[in-house]
């Protein structure tokens, strides 16, 4: 029985390095792939930097950066040090500023809001 599962391992084994080396690529594939990555500044020799730098694509006018960056400010995502980070757009209001006031002021006298620092803890009913 021992001979069987040695035979057959040997036979898949062989079978397996048969698949492998088949599919691989002949030296001169191989040789124009070196030969293009050395052209393209992608091959590095003894302690040069690693992994290469990829050439960077066309960039971009400082115009066009200015563009951007006021239109993230527009939309309220540039921040400003570690507090507002992530950046969290605006939220849109139909209610002004006044109004706000207005109805923070009536909650108050209706006893809905408390402010202070008397109601901290707040109490749980």
């Amino acid at each position: 029985m021992n001979t069987f599962r040695l035979s057959a391992l040997a036979l898949s084994m062989t079978l397996a390095a048969a698949v492998a080396h088949a599919e691989g690529k002949t030296r001169e594939q191989v040789r124009a792939e070196l030969m293009e990555a050395k052209a393209a500044g992608l091959v590095t020799y003894g302690e040069q930097q690693y992994p290469v730098d990829l050439p960077v694509g066309a960039a971009k006018t400082r115009q066009q950066v200015r563009e951007e960056l006021d239109a993230a400010r527009a939309a309220g995502l540039v921040t400003h040090g570690e507090l507002d980070y992530p950046p969290t757009p605006r939220s849109v209001s139909d209610k002004t500023r006044e109004q706000a006031a207005a109805e923070m002021r009536e909650a108050r006298m209706r006893g809905l809001m408390k402010s202070g620092e008397l109601d901290y803890p707040p109490a749980v009913n």
